[in-house]
């Protein structure tokens, strides 16, 4: 309701007579769970008091059963079932993927795929599909009322398995204490673990053959008391600069670093050019107007800061602060359509950081930032946070957008953008980077190219 009031919607409440069925399993394993995890957004709270404001033109309907309603009816179903105890049943029996649907009137209009950030807490897995539900109502209830909202392509349901709750709860919660103790091992010597790479090239590169092929990527060496990721590199009179988050594990707070590419071919040990006290990691550089800047995320600080360089690539300065009491995540500039548009993953309190897509957009790079009035554009583990600069391909624009669906870091994917207006934002399916010969990890997690120049990052 908060988020539908701050969006300008009048929205009354009404309490449904009957609770939804099957809730006492999965009552029970929250309540034991809120010893460790707190409270979920799932955990029983009292209802809301019933509020009254008239006749609605929209119905949203959380229990699936109203019925008689003159407005039209918007339904949620979590992973093929109505209810949230019926689809996390179906997630655990392994039948069914994480994934939500907006229904008007029984005729199915949106979709989100959440990212579920941990498999083993199902107080965290409820919050991830319950904080991707109320962004799917936000975005349902602003595309239904900009006259955007229509029919979507549905896909066969797969049939469900028999069982109660806790017949698949209790092997899931073994499996995962199982895999909890395999990561452990594996991570003994550090808590994770991340690898930027480079390669000079001619011609088309990754963007270009959607696959990590061609001439072989050369590590960027680190010292073991830290790790290098999100790479940016800038090029400036001639010289490459490559820009990364450095995460020293002895503060646990990752800072920008810089090397720059040397006659030889190979980037030197990068060195701290922006620190501050909290986390900052993509620091995307760009040049306008004679001046060079940099937009780094700072989601833990809740803001969106740009950074100018007053001697680069050593010394910065804060110049102006674009957005204010916002998680948002990997911010990624795009000048387009006389605008200019800021593109990031965008949390509200629980949830993913990786899969809520938002946009803002200004008449200049200082702002005034509006909200997009169809955000969040999209709720999808692989096409929401962008993993790079978008550029130009042809006659498209292309964004890299991380693919979440295995696990956070777990692929990259390039997504054409169709539209991107005031009226409405619409990008095509992304085309996954396919593994090569040129880089042997499991998948790639950033994306850029400057000049001959073309940098990754993978995960462990």
């Amino acid at each position: 309701m908060l988020r539908l009031g701050t969006s300008g919607h009048v929205v009354s409440s009404y309490l449904a007579p009957l609770v939804a069925p099957g809730t006492l399993g999965l009552d029970t394993v929250l309540a034991l769970e809120s010893c460790r995890c707190g409270s979920s957004l799932a955990t029983r709270a009292k209802p809301l008091p019933s509020i009254d404001h008239g006749t609605p033109d929209l119905v949203i309907d959380l229990t699936a059963r109203a019925t008689g309603q003159a407005a039209p009816i918007l339904t949620l179903e979590f992973c093929g079932e109505s209810t949230l105890p019926a689809g996390v049943t179906a997630l655990l029996a392994g039948d069914r993927s994480p994934e939500l649907a907006a229904r008007l009137d029984g005729v199915a209009v949106a979709r989100a795929r959440p990212m579920l950030s941990d498999k083993f807490w199902l107080s965290r897995t409820c919050n991830d599909l319950l904080a991707g539900a109320i962004s799917l109502i936000v975005q349902s209830v602003a595309r239904f009322f900009a006259g955007k909202i229509e029919p979507i392509a549905e896909g066969t349901r797969p049939r469900r398995k028999n069982g109660s709750f806790i017949r698949y709860a209790v092997p899931y919660f073994f499996k995962g204490a199982v895999n909890r103790a395999v990561q452990k091992i594996q991570q003994r010597r550090r808590p994770f673990y991340w690898q930027v790479a480079y390669r000079l090239i001619d011609g088309p590169g990754i963007a270009e053959a959607g696959k990590l092929d061609g001439s072989p990527f050369s590590v960027l060496p680190d010292d073991g008391e830290r790790f290098y990721a999100d790479p940016f590199v800038f090029e400036h009179e001639g010289r490459h600069f490559l820009f990364v988050e450095e995460f020293p594990y002895a503060t646990g707070r990752g800072v920008v670093s810089v090397a720059e590419l040397g006659d030889d071919g190979t980037f030197g040990v990068p060195r701290i050019v922006l620190e501050e006290k909290h986390h900052l990691s993509y620091p995307q550089v760009f040049a306008r107007d004679g001046e060079i800047f940099m937009i780094p995320e700072s989601g833990s600080a809740r803001e969106v800061v740009l950074y100018r360089a007053v001697q680069f690539p050593d010394r910065w300065v804060r110049d102006t602060v674009l957005m204010k009491d916002s998680d948002f995540n990997d911010a990624t500039l795009l000048e387009a359509n006389g605008r200019f548009w800021l593109l990031g993953t965008e949390r509200y309190g629980f949830g993913s950081a990786s899969d809520t897509l938002a946009i803002y957009s200004a008449p200049s790079l200082r702002g005034p930032w509006a909200a997009h009035a169809l955000n969040p554009i999209a709720v999808d583990h692989s096409a929401a946070r962008p993993g790079g600069a978008i550029f130009r391909h042809g006659a498209k624009l292309v964004l890299p957008v991380q693919d979440g669906s295995r696990a956070y870091g777990g692929g990259l994917g390039l997504m054409n953008l169709d539209q991107l207006d005031d009226s409405d934002v619409r990008f095509s399916p992304p085309r996954p980077i396919c593994p090569g010969p040129a880089w042997a990890r499991a998948g790639i997690h950033t994306l850029n190219r400057a000049g001959r120049v073309e940098v990754v990052d993978s995960a462990g």
